[in-house]
């Protein structure tokens, strides 16, 4: 403590290191989480529109859902024709986020694993017939210049109720 470069020089700049780490990690996680919720607030607000995928995935995006595989944006375009024509209104919840950031020790993946329920209107009038799931996804997001960005979607149902899309969806 009584030289610039003797013991609590060194401290500092330790203690220094150290803060900036876990402010990094505290923004890789306030990101991640704020990407996930992005990602089910488009499926909602801006459902008639496909100009948000770039603020969400990467344009090498691959989603798997029980039904199908989907992928790039042209393959999730053709998804959300498929949500758009046979439901008019939908209403996503996402929660508990598992956020396991630089697997491997590659500081620019991270793995997200988190909670999905989602209501299913078919028809405005009528809002109490609807199609419900609950299940888990999994998700691969990657650091791009534009921030974070999912690469790979992985959608587990647990449970349904109600009619769902039907035969071809």
């Amino acid at each position: 403590m009584t030289t610039p470069d003797g013991p609590a020089r060194h401290d500092e700049r330790d203690e220094l290191a150290a803060l900036r780490a876990q402010v990094r990690v505290l923004g890789d996680r306030a990101g991640i989480t704020e990407l996930c919720d992005r990602y089910v607030h488009h499926l909602d607000a801006s459902r008639h529109s496909d100009t948000w995928f770039d603020s969400v995935f990467t344009e090498d995006v691959h989603l798997t859902f029980p039904f199908g595989e989907y992928k790039g944006f042209e393959g999730l375009a053709a998804f959300q024709r498929m949500a758009r024509t046979t439901f008019e209104r939908t209403h996503h919840l996402a929660s508990n986020y598992t956020i396991d950031l630089y697997p491997e020790g590659d500081e620019d993946r991270a793995r997200v694993r988190a909670h999905l329920m989602a209501v299913h209107v078919r028809q405005p009038e009528e809002p109490s017939a609807h199609f419900d799931i609950g299940g888990h996804y999994e998700a691969e997001a990657v650091r791009t210049p534009a921030g974070w960005r999912i690469r790979r979607f992985t959608f587990d149902l647990v449970w349904n109720a109600g009619q769902g899309p039907g035969a071809g969806h």
